[in-house]
């Protein structure tokens, strides 16, 4: 067996029942020590994340606004997973992939509001002023562990490389098929639009996202929920589908090859995983330096994040290629997406038009946020000096992966996302008992005063 053969090996093996029982698990144990506030409490993170859009948030210590940080987070979350990584994730695990995503959002709700939580709890200023934080911060502050907080930086640090390549290279093919771009002026073009963004510091970076993000969203959304309802007649087969088929087998049926159980979990919890990026501490670096007066109401913004990223738009994507029936017309599962988007917007060539233009506006806030969580981590191991140098390496690798370059270096994605999310995890779980008090400070030293305050204002 050669290296991609080892390396497909180990990755299918760590995305299995490991990383399964510790993320499934994990993020079931912590919503068991917060109450399931994430359920409980659903309407009051409503509330308090897009009902106060609008609203002063007050003078807190913090780099950026609440939302400008929610904004960075979901716009890192929000990319080519949202819409070429469904697509195949149905693809090679079936329409029972979609089932597991969603598990995984729902416990990994639990998990995401535990890192931002700590990863605000534990944040500090550094040598520019800003404020900066996440798991490398917490595990080494919070729990004593230099090591792990070494590991898990380093992990990160170089992930974002192979990460970058992967949604530069994603967005290059589009605009090859959709408009007969070269590979070359396409990575040029994003390379340099990226180097704008980054360069910028975090604050150009919130800026930027709290603009792009909401409208790449809302227009995306629009198009991918006009897809569903023009089949609406479809909608109880396509549920019946994800709920029977995360439980039992499939068969092949026209482009579609088959798959188990066991395929349906590997890929719906990979790519829920690597969607939502619950259990990987990335959102606690996002979101770290936002203004707030208390490390759980930031929290409830990681909620909300896992909530807009999976559960609304990975499955408008997925409902879009079920209901349309693309998901079985086709060998390549990249390709349903702009096929079903087409069925709306005037043929296959428009739909790939159409995801051209907005993976192109995913990739760009994606990868902008990437690279600042790559900085945060060279700048943690080795000062910030370094991490300038990493910022180049980040905006060249963009370059490279758009022509399809390194491509041995993508096959180790996964395993790299894997030592990510390992040490942030048995973080978490380590400091579970301290999220559980956080948690419970916030709902009673200021969600009901909050209540009682509104009911006071409403009895007047």
């Amino acid at each position: 067996m050669n290296v991609t053969g080892w390396v497909g090996v180990i990755s299918d093996w760590l995305w299995g029942p490991p990383l399964m029982a510790l993320l499934l698990g994990g993020g079931l144990f912590l919503s068991l020590r917060i109450g399931f506030f994430q359920i409980r409490f659903f309407g009051h993170v409503l509330q308090q994340t897009v009902g106060r859009l609008f609203k002063r948030t007050g003078h807190f210590e913090g780099t950026l606004t609440p939302f400008q940080a929610f904004s960075a987070a979901l716009g890192g979350t929000a990319g080519a997973t949202n819409i070429i990584g469904v697509s195949v994730a149905i693809g090679l695990g079936g329409p029972g992939a979609l089932f597991w995503m969603w598990v995984t959002a729902v416990v990994g709700m639990a998990s995401k509001f535990a890192e931002v939580l700590l990863g605000s709890k534990y944040r500090e200023k550094n040598e520019e002023g800003e404020w900066v934080g996440g798991p490398m911060y917490y595990i080494q502050k919070g729990l004593g562990w230099r090591w792990l907080a070494v590991f898990f930086a380093f992990g990160l640090m170089v992930e974002v490389i192979p990460s970058s390549m992967v949604q530069s290279n994603s967005i290059s093919k589009t605009a090859e098929s959709a408009f007969g771009l070269p590979l070359w002026v396409t990575g040029i073009i994003i390379t340099g639009l990226t180097g704008i963004v980054v360069y910028g510091g975090v604050k150009r970076l919130g800026k930027v996202s709290e603009k792009v993000v909401p409208f790449m969203v809302l227009v995306y959304l629009a198009v991918a929920i006009g897809v569903v309802l023009v089949h609406a007649g479809q909608i109880p087969e396509a549920f019946r589908l994800i709920f029977q088929h995360a439980f039992t087998p499939i068969s092949a049926v026209g482009g579609f090859a088959g798959a188990g159980v066991a395929e349906a979990l590997r890929w719906g919890i990979a790519r829920g995983a690597y969607s939502n990026e619950a259990g990987m501490g990335t959102g606690a670096i996002a979101q770290a330096p936002a203004q707030t007066d208390h490390p759980a109401r930031q929290g409830l913004w990681g909620i909300f994040g896992v909530a807009m990223d999976t559960l609304v738009i990975c499955t408008a994507t997925g409902l879009a290629v079920l209901t349309s029936g693309e998901w079985l017309k086709t060998d390549n599962p990249a390709t349903a997406v702009p096929a079903a988007f087409g069925q709306i917007l005037g043929g296959t060539t428009a739909g790939g038009v159409f995801v051209s233009f907005f993976l192109l506006l995913f990739v760009l806030t994606t990868v902008g946020v990437l690279i600042y969580y790559g900085e945060k981590q060279a700048e943690y191991l080795f000062g910030l000096r370094f991490s300038k140098v990493m910022r180049l390496v980040y905006v060249l690798s963009m370059f490279i992966g758009a022509i399809g370059g390194l491509k041995f270096i993508w096959q180790f994605l996964d395993i790299l996302l894997a030592m990510i999310v390992i040490p942030n995890m048995i973080a978490l779980l380590a400091m579970s008992k301290e999220v559980r008090e956080e948690t419970k400070d916030y709902i009673e030293r200021i969600y009901r005063k909050e209540k009682m305050n509104r009911k006071q204002k409403k009895s007047a």
